[in-house]
């Protein structure tokens, strides 16, 4: 696992855009994590959230929150398998105020909100409080607060009750002497009371997606958080089929961007970008005998960057016609984390494999899911690849490496995910 900590250190925002300077990923903390502070009091929201995060959100709109309100989010660990990015959730966790945040690892959308130190987290629901170091969760307050349900799960081996209302659950730690008195599973009594007066106290509350009938908890039912589904219409994921030395097709918005078009083409199908900056010179052309313009430290060309799509669209400083799109995966141990949404890019060779359906992906196109070692046999080797590095203060990450061929060249992280892919015409 990985752990990052403070929103500074994922990227800052759009300002890190291709053809700009990435700012320094180096931590900043407001204050020692663990000291004292007051407790927080968030509003309750079962099956849709908590506070200002919604279930379904994107984790980059979670760090905007933080952002806005550095002085409660003050200490977040950012937590993710490096090795295998896609494999568990991306966790934001908040280890001041009890409660993490859990993202699918694939659309990067909120899914599960944990509240694992209830003392520490003050709750709102309706007009009344449950949780924080005063108002201590027991079994009978959550009774009182929101009333009847079905009968819940207890697990045996762990020792936990879980109670169940629609997008939210209650885990309750059962003492070893009473065990007895509940079986693995199902169960009719609810533990209200032990028989020497005391009653259990919440160990952690789940607010999930209530859409469906799923029962979210600790353990093994974790795994039953689901992300809700997308409004009618959103263009968050939406696939973007690259045909090689062709076009960008947008697959709801159904704009088709070709190599060539001008920069009022692109205002008029994909709006106004969220920034535009000028390209740095291009270290990379030295590596072309057929370029012989001088080298500056600005080359005239210049990006549009749709941060909000994944994708920075290169123009020539000349022709004012576009020469490259790139495209970026967002995946966390890159410089460019946090910077840009996801694009859900489908590449392939519109000679070889036809023109491919939104959602029918063939196994010889390229996605994000798509790993260097798959590329290779889709497109056959292609020989060493360039380093690409910042330097360790501008990106603690670590160097990436830049494979090419003809039409498309991928930067390719240390765990072998594709961090972008470059578009051109050779």
């Amino acid at each position: 696992m990985q752990a990052q900590r403070s929103p500074a250190m994922v990227g800052g925002g759009p300002g890190s855009a291709a053809g700009s300077p990435s700012p320094a990923t180096v931590p900043v903390r407001r204050r020692c994590e663990g000291t004292a502070m007051g407790a927080v009091t968030l509003d309750l929201r079962p099956g849709l959230g908590v506070g200002p995060f919604t279930l379904g959100m994107p984790i980059s709109d979670a760090f905007a929150q933080i952002e806005h309100q550095p002085n409660i989010y003050d200490v977040v660990h950012v937590k993710y398998f490096d090795e295998e990015p896609l494999k568990l959730d991306f966790v934001i966790s908040f280890p001041d105020h009890g409660f993490h945040l859990r993202f699918d690892p694939w659309s990067q959308r909120l899914h599960l909100i944990e509240i694992f130190d209830v003392k520490r987290l003050q709750l709102r629901y309706a007009a009344s409080l449950i949780g924080g170091p005063s108002t201590l969760a027991t079994f009978v307050s959550v009774y009182a607060l929101f009333g009847p349900t079905f009968p819940g799960i207890f697990d045996k081996d762990r020792g936990i009750y879980t109670l169940f209302y629609p997008g939210l659950s209650f885990a309750f730690p059962i003492p070893g002497q009473y065990t007895n008195f509940f079986n693995n599973g199902e169960v009719a009594d609810l533990p209200l009371e032990f028989s020497d007066g005391t009653t259990p106290v919440t160990c952690r509350v789940s607010i999930y997606d209530s859409s469906t009938d799923s029962k979210v908890g600790v353990g093994s039912l974790m795994d039953k958080a689901v992300v809700p589904a997308l409004p009618s219409g959103s263009l968050y994921m939406e696939e973007v089929h690259a045909k090689l030395g062709e076009e960008l097709w947008f697959t709801i918005g159904g704009q088709h961007i070709p190599f060539g078009a001008s920069p009022q083409d692109i205002w008029t199908e994909l709006g106004r970008p969220c920034g535009i900056h000028q390209k740095q010179v291009d270290q990379m052309v030295i590596h072309s005998a057929s370029d012989l313009r001088p080298r500056t430290t600005l080359c005239g060309d210049y990006f549009y960057n749709y941060f909000s799509r994944g994708i920075d669209i290169l123009f020539d400083g000349q022709t004012h016609r576009i020469k490259k799109f790139v495209l970026h995966t967002n995946f966390p141990g890159h410089s460019d984390f946090n910077s840009y949404m996801k694009c859900n890019f489908v590449i392939y060779d519109a000679e070889g494999e036809g023109t491919q359906q939104p959602g029918n992906v063939s196994k010889n196109c390229i996605t994000p899911r798509t790993k260097w070692e798959q590329v290779k046999e889709i497109l056959g080797d292609c020989g060493r690849a360039a380093i690409q590095t910042q330097g360790s203060m501008n990106n603690p990450f670590g160097s990436t490496l830049v494979y090419g061929y003809q039409n498309i060249a991928f930067e390719v992280m240390k765990n072998g995910y594709i961090a972008t892919v470059t578009l051109f015409q050779s």
